[in-house]
Formats: C-alpha cells, sequence, structure tokens
C-alpha cells in the first residue's frame, strides 16, 4: 500500500502535516472553515469528510491499490510479484536475449530497471513540477509573483523561484519550495 503524506492549510497558515491518519486525528475536534487538505506527492486536494465520529472518518480514508494475485497455478513467481505476459519481438531480439547470462526475461528485467533508472530523475522532476504547480495555484495563486514563480518552476531557476516567492506567506512560500525541491534541484531548504 503507498504510503500518503497531506499537508492542511486553514487559510495561508499549515495547521497539520502527516499520513492520513494523523491528519484526520488532528483536524477532528478543530475549527474546519477554509480548510485545504493536500496531498504532497501530487500537490492535489483532497476531499476529506469529516463528519461523524473519528473511527468513522479514519474508515473513509482512502487504502491504496489493492492488486489481486491469481489464485490459479499459472508460470512465473507469483508471491515475488513475477508476473507472466506477451511480448513481441523481432526474431534478432529473441536470439540475442537467448545468448544473456540468465535468459531473456533476466536480461529484460534488467533492461527494464535500467531504462526505468535513466528516466527516473525526468520523471521525479515532472511530478515536482506538477505537485509545486497545483498547490500554488490553489494557495498563491493571488500572490504578487505568481505567474512568474510558476515559469521560474518549469525553466527549473531555482534562485529566480526562491526570490519571487520569498514574500508570500511563510508557510505557502515554504510548501511551495518542499514541493519543487525535486524539480529546481536545490541543496538542503532555506526558509
Amino acid at each position: 500500500m503507498p504510503e500518503f503524506h497531506w499537508t492542511v492549510f486553514q487559510d495561508d497558515r499549515r495547521v497539520a502535516s502527516g499520513t492520513p491518519n494523523e491528519v484526520v486525528t488532528a483536524l477532528k475536534d478543530r475549527d474546519h472553515d477554509h480548510l485545504l487538505v493536500f496531498d504532497d506527492a501530487t500537490g492535489k486536494p483532497v476531499d476529506l469528510d469529516l463528519r461523524g465520529s473519528l473511527a468513522e472518518c479514519l474508515g473513509r480514508l482512502p487504502q491504496g491499490e489493492n492488486v489481486a494475485i491469481p489464485t490459479e497455478r499459472r508460470p512465473g513467481r507469483p508471491k515475488l510479484g513475477v508476473v507472466p505476459r506477451e511480448v513481441t519481438l523481432l526474431p534478432r531480439h529473441w536470439e540475442w536475449l537467448g545468448q544473456q547470462p540468465g535468459g531473456a526475461s533476466v536480461a529484460l528485467r534488467k533492461l527494464v530497471d535500467a531504462a526505468r533508472a535513466a528516466s527516473l530523475s525526468d520523471d521525479e522532476k515532472r511530478r515536482s513540477q506538477e505537485a509545486a504547480d497545483r498547490f500554488m495555484r490553489a494557495l498563491a495563486g493571488d500572490q504578487p509573483g505568481y505567474e512568474e514563480a510558476a515559469r521560474a518552476l518549469y525553466a527549473g531557476q531555482a534562485e529566480r523561484f526562491r526570490a519571487l516567492t520569498q514574500g508570500w506567506p511563510k508557510d505557502v512560500r515554504d510548501h511551495a519550495r518542499h514541493l519543487a525541491r525535486g524539480a529546481l534541484e536545490t541543496g538542503p531548504e532555506e526558509t
């Protein structure tokens, strides 16, 4: 199950941050006016229903994806997460794969892992940009320099982004910078 991390703002102040259970527990007995909950991985707002008891609220939280493991005996190693699927390749590809140590499956897994590692930084940068942008649109869209800060975020201009967000409310500024750090490849966060 994926680990969610949420941050909650009331107007422009951060009032809670943590796992969904921690956030719901912190918010349950508090004033709910002007609360905005954000998923830190995506920057998207979270629709949180705080009606009822704490147990009812916790029961309504997302539980992640349930991945069904086939019960019938199939090729592969389902307990390890290895699932057989069809792959279509040209004969020269099959020939090359067959000559690799460990066979075709091992060679394909190594190739996929290498490709994923190579694109990981680009994917992480894009996810960080999108998360920071969504958050900024929601809470900083009317702040001075917002549009220029968004452009600096997508251009990878860390110092310009920092300068343009400096005058924003502290909690909004700090959270925007926190979400943007993967896109801007800066060092340790400064406030």
